[in-house]
């Protein structure tokens, strides 16, 4: 059955990932305004009634300001663990919101589409990337994390597609005009992926079968999307890996659509 998968929206303004099956769409993360998911939704031809499901990485605000109001207009059911619960609790924002609980870890089931939930380093109370499923096609999602851990190899490793940080460039970062400390937490080990570290990512599951990379979460005064987009193509030109395409995401507008081959072998 065939996968369709659109980054809504990604950054530090608000990040919004669309996943859907033949029979079943998700959201992963909501930290576009309501009206905007609406837009955004619109603009690559799905209706917002149609989403099953919202499925929440962290509890940062800019993957989760627009869960209460999705819920309430639209009846979306909202999935989270209970660390990112637990670090949600007392926001004005959230008040009234029904939660259904995952264990990160333990596979899901949304529809057709089955979600399995793993760790990643990143400075949040409990948060996760996921590897979605439907049938033998497989997506991999892994937007805010500060290195590459052997279990996230190991998730990603049969995805046919993947949405993954490649936050900023390391010579910027460190040249840009902002507190040591907060340079510090980017870069460190739970802070965010420069574009060097999607590359080798990228490379190394390049030679499962992956087809399709989108690099999200790029720092507006940190990185530039040419500068992201060259050096992973070109990692994976060293490497022979010209089969694998290399997209952007955007803060302000949605990310072309991938679609999967009819009877992907991914998973």
């Amino acid at each position: 059955m065939t996968m369709r998968l659109c980054v809504l929206g990604s950054g530090s303004s608000g990040n919004c990932i669309y996943v859907a099956s033949g029979t079943t769409r998700i959201i992963v993360d909501a930290g576009l305004s309501g009206k905007e998911t609406v837009r955004r939704l619109d603009c690559i031809g799905e209706p917002v009634d149609g989403i099953d499901a919202i499925c929440v990485t962290h509890e940062h605000d800019d993957h989760v300001a627009s869960l209460a109001i999705m819920q309430r207009r639209f009846g979306s059911r909202i999935y989270a663990n209970a660390g990112t619960i637990e670090a949600l609790d007392g926001n004005p924002k959230l008040q009234g919101v029904k939660w259904h609980v995952f264990a990160t870890g333990n596979p899901f089931q949304v529809g057709d589409i089955v979600l399995e939930p793993f760790s990643v380093p990143h400075d949040a109370y409990d948060p996760v990337g996921f590897v979605v499923k439907c049938d033998n096609t497989a997506v991999g999602i892994a937007t805010d994390m500060g290195s590459i851990t052997e279990l996230i190899r190991q998730r990603l490793a049969k995805c046919m597609a993947i949405v993954i940080e490649a936050n900023h460039d390391e010579t910027m970062l460190k040249d840009a005009s902002r507190p040591w400390s907060l340079k510090q937490r980017i870069m460190g080990r739970h802070g965010h992926l420069s574009n060097a570290d999607a590359a080798e990512l990228v490379c190394e599951l390049a030679e499962n079968g992956l087809e399709q990379v989108f690099l999200a979460h790029l720092s507006s005064d940190c990185n530039k999307p040419e500068i992201a987009l060259k050096q992973v193509r070109k990692a994976l030109a060293k490497k022979g890996c010209n089969n694998v395409a290399v997209s952007l995401t955007h803060a302000g507008q949605p990310s072309e659509v991938w679609r999967s081959k009819e009877g992907g072998d991914g998973g």
